[in-house]
């Protein structure tokens, strides 16, 4: 089970850190990710990542985002800088045992697990 956190509302050129707790992990590695989805748009891409490895950023987060993995505690973490309106969305995070090809040329329907989301605003 996968559950996120930290979202909330923030001003143009703030920023967030959001979170997702993993629980029930039996796989010593694993590829995992953040999509987002705005209101009436489809679900997109923000970073995929092996839990081991680094991350593979999409076009819109690249160089405002950050996204680790703290293996200990089974977290995956995304510091989002210089947040504009536009990255407001319903964020979510995934994962999949299927660790090969963890990259951001893989598509959504491929992840297993899903959080519940975590709702972020930013306005203008």
């Amino acid at each position: 089970q996968l559950a996120e956190s930290g979202g909330g509302s923030v001003q143009a050129g703030g920023s967030l850190r959001l979170s997702c707790a993993a629980s029930g992990v039996t796989y010593s590695r694993y590829c995992v990710a953040w999509f987002r989805q705005a209101a009436g748009g489809e679900r997109e891409g923000v970073v995929i990542m092996p839990t081991d490895g680094r991350a593979d950023y999409f076009d819109s987060s690249k160089g405002r985002f950050t996204a680790s993995f703290d293996n200990a505690n089974k977290i995956l973490n995304l510091e989002m800088n210089s947040l504009k309106p536009a990255d407001t969305a319903m964020y979510y995070c995934a994962a999949t045992t299927d660790y090969y090809g963890c990259n951001n040329q893989r598509p959504p329907r491929e992840f297993q697990v899903w959080g519940q989301g975590t709702l972020v605003i930013v306005s203008s």
